[in-house]
């Protein structure tokens, strides 16, 4: 019976054990060879007698020897009386040496090499980041009753406006590859009332920056019969408390081995008005979005002012934000006051993350009228929308929600330069392959 690496400082004294694994790293002493085998679950090391025939590095091997009490070993316990088996062809030299603590080598060797150089422990560890991360919204949603959804990636038409697509040919007619879930979890509210999608998502903006990618991860959360934004802002905080709960507890050797600096949620994310947050980064005042220097500036400001790694902008330009949007509705008693000039605000906000936008969600309009409005504003016709707006048609509760980039809220997480070191296979402007 196989045993993991991990295991194996349990092993009986004495005991057989079967290791399956790559040849992580050998060395050749005087005396003894070592031998270190990698599994899914971390090493092990295996002493050989000198002169020991041991496969080169990466190639598959089976070890069965004895689990033997060494305090200097892995765990305290190592292989002693084994032999070896390789399981595969000697494998090639791996474009760069995997059994060193770190993993240096240039982005564009990184990408090129992906199948092989995420076998590094470390490299490896952001994507068990990304995993925990994942439990960890699927968890909390559930938690809250939540039902998960599936959508297509093929869509008759683009989903938000402003946004590129990327057309394809779908049996003889045009079709879209989806940039977002949104119509589709919207109608699904009147059906499970809360629900969220874990799924790729599709942008053909031709940026070419250190936060975008043409495909990435999206978690996407819509939700029922609320008041406003903030309800939404409300799930949002759960979510990521949800999240960073799992990272601690599923994956503390990949923060470990990563160096990440594992975000604290606070009880309550700050928020300030787009208003009010151009005024603080000396914006002029009929700016439509926040620039990425604004953003870094907002995330200075939120760790100084509040100790918080997270601050939420609301009141975003109704201009700049998708026609399903709600618009600004919090005047009134016990809610704040629009500060001046926000007239066209929108019940919607970005959450920033350490200075980077890392989520936008908000209120939608769920009113027939509203939207027959808003799309004839837009010079459409409704009659475009029908397949999307016939759910509103048979009654449809108050509603908002979100989406959360994967990638960039793990680069965040580890303080990664680039999005595509965190993303195992990126697609961008430049790259379809590996």
């Amino acid at each position: 019976m196989r045993s993991l690496c991990s295991s194996l400082p349990t092993a009986e004294p004495g005991s057989t054990v079967t290791l399956e694994g790559w040849v992580h790293r050998r060395r050749e002493l005087a005396r003894v060879t070592f031998l270190v085998v990698r599994d899914r679950s971390g090493l092990a090391q295996v002493v050989l007698p000198a002169g020991t025939a041991v496969p080169p590095e990466e190639t598959t091997v089976r070890v069965v020897g004895t689990a033997t009490a060494n305090p200097q070993a892995p765990g305290g316990v190592e292989v002693t009386d084994a032999t070896i088996e390789a399981l595969t062809e000697p494998a090639a030299t791996p474009p760069a040496e995997l059994w060193r603590p770190a993993l240096d080598v240039s982005l564009p060797t990184l990408l090129d090499n992906a199948p092989v150089l995420w076998r590094h422990p470390a490299q490896r560890a952001k994507w068990e980041i990304a995993a925990a991360s994942l439990r960890g919204f699927r968890a909390t949603l559930d938690e809250l009753g939540f039902t998960e959804i599936a959508t297509p990636k093929f869509v008759e038409s683009a989903t938000e406006s402003g946004a590129n697509v990327f057309a394809v040919d779908y049996f003889g007619r045009p079709a879209y590859l989806a940039q977002s879930p949104q119509f589709y979890k919207q109608q699904l509210v009147g059906v499970f009332e809360r629900v969220y999608e874990v799924g790729p998502v599709f942008r053909a903006e031709p940026h070419d920056t250190v936060r975008h990618l043409a495909e990435y991860r999206s978690l996407d959360v819509e939700l029922g019969f609320i008041r406003d934004h903030r309800d939404v802002l409300a799930v949002l905080r759960e979510v990521l408390a949800g999240m960073v709960s799992a990272v601690h507890e599923l994956a503390g050797g990949a923060v470990q081995r990563t160096l990440a600096a594992v975000a604290v949620v606070p009880d309550e994310i700050p928020v300030i008005h787009f208003a009010d947050a151009l005024a603080l980064v000396g914006a002029p005042a009929d700016e439509p979005d926040l620039a990425p220097e604004h953003e870094r500036a907002l995330g200075a400001w939120a760790l100084a002012e509040h100790g918080s790694d997270f601050l939420a902008v609301e009141g975003y330009p109704m201009r700049k934000r998708p026609f399903y949007t709600h618009p600004w509705s919090r005047d009134g008693a016990g809610a704040p006051p629009r500060p001046p000039g926000s007239a066209e605000g929108s019940n919607s906000f970005d959450l920033l993350f350490r200075g980077l936008e890392l989520v936008t969600g908000g209120q939608r309009l769920h009113r027939p009228s509203d939207y027959d409005a808003a799309i004839r504003a837009r010079g459409e016709d409704p009659a475009d929308y029908a397949a999307y707006l016939q759910a509103f048609e048979h009654g449809m509760p108050p509603h908002g929600g979100f989406a959360i980039g994967l990638e960039r809220w793990v680069a965040r997480l580890v303080e990664a330069a680039n999005v595509r070191e965190v993303t195992l296979f990126p697609r961008d402007l430049h790259r379809l392959t590996p």
